[in-house]
């Protein structure tokens, strides 16, 4: 194979169909709501998540929402983008992924010359620790200083929902009913940051990893408990040795997923 025809992934239609950039973007122009399901350690989808808020950006007021802040550091994010805090301080504050320079700053840098909103989405780690130790029950009892951080109370819960069921089997039991419950106040609390923060006639890009927005569940079933009628795109990631034809246990995952080689060199 000459150099010219190498090439690293693929964007395949949830029917399997190989679909072109510029037709995956025309149908993303049509949602409120377009949710990136990244494999957080893979160069491709940072570098197809840059290029789908860039061409979202060209034609709409937009947002772009990350799972990868949490939403009691909005301020210092804010503060940041407005350039009244310095880099380092803006990282430790704001709590950063080990993997943030390498693979997110290239999108909270364009978001703040470009001057649109970065969400920081994600329910603060220590209560999602709290769930997983002593279910939901034990974050009805915070203070409501500390209740503005997640998804309001109660939070619904369908614990037969397909990812949670899988989510149970992949840890044998381990952590009891509580492991998905954990996984579902960070759904829940993503959705509710979504639609707190979508711009009014505008869109919002949310970057996640696969599994929260795979299958249509998971923020997807959040945001139709809470607010039905917006409308949402999705796209996925999967590894595959061979990226000429998607998989058959990945059709249907995403409006749109992303086939990267499996020798693509990931960032850790």
């Amino acid at each position: 194979m000459s150099a010219q025809k190498l090439t690293s992934f693929k964007i395949f239609s949830k029917s399997g169909k190989s679909v072109k950039y510029k037709k995956m973007i025309k149908s993303l122009n049509d949602a409120e709501v377009i949710f990136f399901g990244e494999l957080h350690n893979n160069p491709i989808c940072h570098w197809l998540e840059m290029e789908v808020v860039k061409s979202m950006d060209a034609s709409h007021n937009i947002a772009v929402g990350m799972e990868m802040f949490e939403t009691d550091t909005q301020k210092d994010l804010d503060s940041y983008l407005n350039d009244e805090m310095e880099s380092k301080e803006f990282l430790e504050k704001c709590r950063a992924w080990n993997n943030y320079k390498t693979d997110y700053a290239q999108i909270v840098e364009y978001a703040k010359t470009k001057k649109f909103p970065v969400i920081a989405s994600n329910v603060p780690r220590r209560y999602a620790n709290m769930v997983y130790k002593e279910g939901f029950e034990v974050i009805e009892s915070l203070v409501v200083d500390e209740k503005q951080w997640m998804a309001p109370l109660p939070i619904p819960y369908d614990a037969s929902l397909p990812g949670y069921v899988k989510m149970l089997e992949m840890v044998g039991g381990h952590g009891g009913d509580n492991f998905p419950k954990a996984q579902a106040i960070k759904d829940a609390t993503m959705a509710h940051s979504i639609l707190k923060y979508l711009p009014d006639n505008g869109k919002m890009v949310h970057l996640n990893g696969a599994y929260h927005s795979n299958d249509f569940e998971g923020i997807l079933w959040y945001i139709n408990q809470y607010q039905p009628d917006v409308t949402m795109q999705t796209i996925t990631s999967v590894v595959q040795s061979d990226i000429n034809e998607l998989e058959e246990e990945s059709l249907g995952k995403a409006d749109f997923i992303i086939v990267i080689d499996e020798d693509v060199t990931t960032s850790y």
